[in-house]
């Protein structure tokens, strides 16, 4: 799947990724109002809302972009109903070409996390069937818990030719209070990346690895330094636009083939239309306005590659 996500990168010319991370508050009233009215205020009418929004989304930006990442909080919020939203935007954004990435940060170890890896990434038998349960193409994972939480993930990327972005150097604030720490004189995230980069040559694809890593862009410096330690691991860089990160402090997170990494951006793009910069679309084409701030974002992260 890796090199899938590298053929899609290379066809749109576009190393973004959007994240479908989806708030009621997020949603223009005309979609709730009418999903209300169809399911009730109910999680049901909620759930139903979101799915009008992801479809109007991915059908405004998905030939402009090699990827999407739901994030599950998102849907699980809505309970069972948001769940199964969540497996329909799965499939539907297959189905026009995307690779998925679940953003389900998963981490136990043993026969649970095993499950995890099943329920996200591989197949299922019960009695004579095989099942896919959700059936992303990489999931993000935490690897807190050290190799027992991984190898289950590593067994299932090698058998269904998946992939695993591993939490590195995450974008938020307060992620020094651990990630940062000095263990033998150097910090804790970059002993991760030394994890990362010995899970990665065991589980190769063509010219990058299937264990890939989350490396926040509000990080910058910290990035220049994993990219050096992680060299066949592609980038997930989370903390574009909206948490800070700017276009030109995430060229080092990319090797000099332009490859290495994709730049994520969830509500930066999904609300883009309650920015002044996109206002004048207006609620009513709310799709339009993530079409055009994907446009925007595919630039700048251009631009800012080809100056360096």
């Amino acid at each position: 799947m890796i090199n899938r996500l590298i053929e899609n990168i290379k066809r749109t010319n576009a190393p973004v990724v959007v994240g479908l991370d989806p708030m009621l508050s997020y949603i223009p009233e005309h979609l709730t109002k009418k999903a209300f009215a169809e399911c009730g205020e109910t999680l049901e009418g909620a759930a139903e809302a979101v799915w009008q929004y992801n479809k109007a989304i991915v059908d405004a930006t998905y030939d402009l972009i090699p990827a999407v990442k739901p994030q599950i909080a998102m849907y699980e919020q809505f309970g069972i109903p948001g769940l199964q939203v969540f497996a329909r935007t799965v499939e539907y954004c297959q189905g026009k070409g995307l690779v998925v990435i679940g953003d389900v940060k998963r981490g136990d170890i043993g026969s649970t996390s095993a499950a995890y890896a099943t329920a996200h990434l591989g197949r299922i038998q019960i009695g004579q069937k095989t099942f896919t349960p959700f059936g992303e193409d990489f999931a993000t994972v935490n690897p807190y818990l050290g190799t027992d939480g991984i190898k289950p993930f590593l067994d299932v990327c090698r058998e269904e030719k998946k992939g695993i972005f591993i939490l590195v150097k995450t974008s938020n604030p307060s992620s020094g209070e651990f990630q940062d720490r000095m263990v033998d004189g150097r910090p804790l995230y970059e002993l991760v990346g030394e994890k990362v980069a010995e899970w990665a040559d065991s589980c190769m694809g063509d010219s990058y690895s299937y264990v890939g890593a989350v490396v926040g862009a509000t990080y910058p410096e910290m990035g220049k330094v994993l990219r050096k330690i992680m060299p066949k691991s592609y980038i997930l860089v989370p903390g574009y636009g909206a948490q800070g990160g700017k276009a030109a402090d995430l060229v080092h997170y990319f090797n000099e083939d332009g490859l290495g990494a994709i730049v994520n951006s969830s509500r930066g793009i999904i609300a883009a239309y309650k920015q002044e910069k996109y206002a004048a679309f207006g609620a009513e084409h709310f799709a339009d306005a993530s079409r055009q701030a994907v446009a925007d974002m595919i630039e700048d992260i251009n631009g800012a590659l080809a100056a360096r």
